[in-house]
């Protein structure tokens, strides 16, 4: 499990093809990896991926066909920043939401408009997901815990302080650009709830 706050922006070091689906190697200098251990999770953008190889400064990950097919994963190349997060400890602050890691599609950047020292962020979602994002609810885009401040059909809107654009991805991202999008994941599990009350 992961809180959706970034502890750091790395880089992509390699794409490496293994197998018919990709290694990723990632430059994470920026980010503590001295309890990191092989096995371990890193979210990586948004994705949960298990550490292969980890040394000091970098750690590699094997992305497969899946993850590759219902994430952003599969357009990265050397060079490309990406948000990084440790997994949560039992005893660390949750400061943003319960995230998984488990990206439940890729969604859009409609629009980025400036409000005051802010910005407000449009997105647009795949309607199957559009269900799940609540106004003032929880939501995680590229590993960013972020609170909806409206929604509208399969769209919605984010408010971005200035410390959460430095922080992260979203200081290059555009208008346009593919994003990873995790639903809240009790909303997930009401829904599963309900309808089985309902069969």
């Amino acid at each position: 499990m992961f809180t959706g706050i970034i502890q750091t922006v790395g880089k992509i070091a390699r794409v490496e093809p293994c197998g018919g689906d990709v290694r990723l190697v990632v430059d994470a200098a920026a980010l503590d990896l001295a309890d990191v251990a092989v096995g371990d999770s890193v979210c990586v953008a948004g994705v949960c991926l298990t550490a292969l190889e980890v040394d000091a400064a970098s750690f590699a990950a094997d992305v497969s066909i899946e993850t590759l097919s219902c994430t952003t994963l599969g357009t990265l190349k050397s060079g490309d920043g990406v948000n990084l997060e440790k997994s949560l400890r039992l005893a660390d602050r949750l400061g943003g939401h319960l995230v998984s890691g488990h990206v439940d599609g890729i969604g859009r950047v409609l629009s980025v408009e400036p409000e005051a020292r802010s910005q407000r962020w449009r997105f647009e979602v795949p309607a199957a997901l559009s269900r799940y994002i609540a106004a003032k609810g929880s939501v995680c885009i590229d590993g960013v815990s972020l609170t909806v401040n409206d929604v509208a059909g399969d769209t919605f809107g984010v408010n971005l302080i200035p410390h959460t654009i430095e922080a992260t991805t979203f200081r290059a991202t555009r208008a346009g650009d593919a994003v990873n999008i995790e639903v809240d994941i009790i909303a997930r599990h009401v829904e599963r709830l309900y309808s089985c009350d309902r069969s």
